[in-house]
């Protein structure tokens, strides 16, 4: 029964009131529907298996199924294979990493690094941001002085030339010394030839975090859970471009600009790295 002064209309009326034909919505319905629906089972899986990281793909079916999603467990090991999320205990959480690749894997030399200075450590790392029928993918470069950021990039793939564009826009940025160190996690990206070759051209020292310890990236991770929560899930993006455009205004204005870093005496990364220049002269 509909309560009192409410009413509901039928798919048929609405179209009326819409002005639209029944054919064009069945047809838009069958073309975005799916998507949407993948979309949704797609982040369900991932939150399930970020939050619990030991989870194989049967205890996430069964976290699913209390949650009311019904999914075969042969769709759901695919998804988490896809997403590089089976076996986690064995590598870090970030779903972006895929270690299980024949290219050589770099030394933690960055763990007990003393920072004194910029351009003496960048660490680097990449995520993923949900749009409403697909995923994006951000490859993020700070100081890990300053926490500033010096190269991002946002696309659609997570091939190595979108962490090499991040790359690319750092070194656009900043001139660096020889021997400064680059620090990632173990992922396909950072160990791919094209990546490890513009590192070498600029004589930087490589680092990576050690198996199993997604600690050793810390203040890469840092970085990305403050995006996450004063960021990205606070809006609703329409396209690439909408999110590139809130994310480049996010990053350059928002993050180094305004917000203030208890590890930087309530300074916001730009301040910091102003003081410290002055300090130097």
């Amino acid at each position: 029964m509909q309560p009192e002064g409410k009413t509901s209309l039928t798919i048929e009326s609405a179209c009326d009131v819409a002005q639209v034909s029944r054919v064009g919505y069945y047809r838009h319905h069958q073309e975005h529907a799916p998507r949407q629906v993948e979309t949704e089972l797609r982040d369900a899986i991932q939150r399930i298996a970020l939050a619990h990281r030991s989870y194989g793909y049967r205890r996430v079916v069964a976290e699913l199924r209390k949650e009311g999603l019904v999914v075969n467990q042969k769709r759901a090991r695919k998804i988490l294979r896809e997403d590089n999320l089976l076996s986690l205990r064995r590598r870090r959480y970030v779903l972006t990493t895929d270690s299980r690749h024949p290219y050589w894997i770099y030394p933690n030399t960055a763990s007990k690094l003393k920072l004194h200075a910029m351009n003496q450590l960048w660490v680097a790392d990449l995520t993923y941001i949900r749009l409403r029928e697909q995923f994006l993918y951000l490859a993020v470069i700070l100081d890990a002085y300053s926490r500033r950021v010096v190269g991002w990039q946002l696309g659609e793939t997570l091939e190595a030339s979108l962490a090499v564009a991040a790359l690319d826009r750092a070194l656009a940025e900043r001139t660096v010394p020889a021997g400064i160190i680059h620090h990632s996690d173990r992922g396909i990206q950072y160990c791919s030839r094209e990546y490890i070759q513009r590192l070498e051209e600029h004589h930087f020292q490589i680092s990576m975090s050690r198996k199993g310890n997604p600690y050793d990236n810390a203040k890469a991770e840092s970085f990305m859970k403050t995006l996450k929560c004063e960021e990205v899930h606070l809006r609703q993006y329409r396209d690439l471009e909408d999110a590139r455009e809130s994310i480049e205004h996010f990053l350059d204005e928002v993050y180094n600009r305004q917000r203030l870093h208890s590890a930087l005496g309530y300074l916001s990364p730009v301040e910091f790295e102003t003081a410290e220049e002055g300090r130097c002269r």
